[in-house]
């Protein structure tokens, strides 16, 4: 009786997850029936403590794990629901994500910054959502994995180096088949304001760990720390998270590839913003956070690039929606 019982609880559990019943199944319902009924195996007849002590610890291993599968792809699900989100999220194809906070930053470079240019002006963000960016540029592996092919310049550079030579319709495609692999529509680029908002990490310098003093392709300690760029790449692109992330666990977000963002590139606002996604049109999509192949002042936070579609020192990095 006590094998046949446990035996529904795991089929009914195993049901309502592939129905998509998972709706139901709120954090109280589980306490209510699963820990607060009263455990029998037979019409009136008592368990003995050491019967459901032993089969209700095997009963909780299966249901957390099924439980566990629904809130890998479905976060957002009361049941999934804690105090706190996740801190990082990974995918079946290993990449990892951060969560980050909602906040406010000044965009953009100060006067005086070392290699500041004109396109830069300082103005509020306030970003009012939270997201996950991956931590990592896509890399060649994850990019053979979802599409089958590699486009890369670099090939030769291996399966964790930044997939290269990415067009941004190409960097949509990609996105599209990994979402429609997860059955939902949560990966996108990110905007320039939240690619910025991440690689500063809460710094106000050009770089997330100081200040930058070279800006063409000689040493600067600060820069070599954290990112490749023409000073130290030797002309080619290099596995990723090999330097130093920044205070928010993000790597390369200094150097390595550029890396698409949504927006089209143009002039910023003078004005404080909200959840900006940029202008409706323009000449070409941004990239930021410069390359192994351009000087340090390309690898600033604030540094900006408008990119045309044939170019082997573009990547991309990912946004995750919670």
């Amino acid at each position: 009786m006590k094998k046949i019982q446990i035996l529904i609880v795991y089929v009914v559990l195993g049901f309502l997850v592939i129905l998509g019943a998972k709706n139901f199944l709120h954090a109280e319902t589980l306490k209510k029936y699963v820990i607060d009924k009263p455990h029998t195996f037979s019409p009136g007849t008592p368990a003995r403590s050491s019967e459901v002590n032993e089969n209700f610890d095997v009963a909780y291993e299966h249901i957390q794990k099924l439980i566990n599968v629904v809130c890998k792809y479905h976060p957002t699900e009361t049941l999934c629901q804690t105090s706190d989100r996740q801190e990082t999220w990974t995918n079946d194809f290993g990449m990892t994500f951060v969560l980050i906070q909602p906040g406010t930053f000044v965009m953009g470079s100060p006067e005086g910054e070392s290699g500041k240019r004109h396109d830069e002006v300082q103005h509020s963000v306030t970003l009012t959502q939270s997201y996950y960016l991956q931590t990592t540029e896509v890399t060649q592996g994850q990019w053979k994995a979802i599409m089958g092919s590699n486009p890369s310049h670099f090939s030769s550079c291996g399966d964790n180096c930044p997939v290269d030579s990415v067009t941004w319709e190409a960097a949509l495609e990609f996105i599209e088949k990994l979402n429609l692999y997860e059955n939902a529509n949560r990966y996108k680029l990110p905007t320039e304001a939240q690619w910025e908002y991440a690689a500063r990490a809460g710094s106000t310098t050009a770089l997330a760990n100081g200040n930058l003093v070279e800006i063409g392709c000689g040493l600067d300690t600060n820069l070599d720390a954290i990112g490749w760029y023409c000073g130290n790449s030797d002309s080619k692109t290099h596995p990723v998270a090999q330097k130093q992330a920044n205070a928010w666990g993000l790597f390369d977000m200094h150097g390595n590839i550029w890396e698409w963002c949504s927006d089209w590139y143009g002039a910023y606002p003078d004005t404080s913003v909200t959840d900006p996604e940029g202008p409706s049109s323009g000449s070409g999509r941004v990239g930021r956070g410069g390359s192994y192949g351009f000087y340090a002042q390309h690898s600033r936070s604030a540094d900006r690039y408008g990119h045309g579609n044939n170019n082997d020192n573009v990547g991309l990095r990912l946004l995750r929606t919670p």
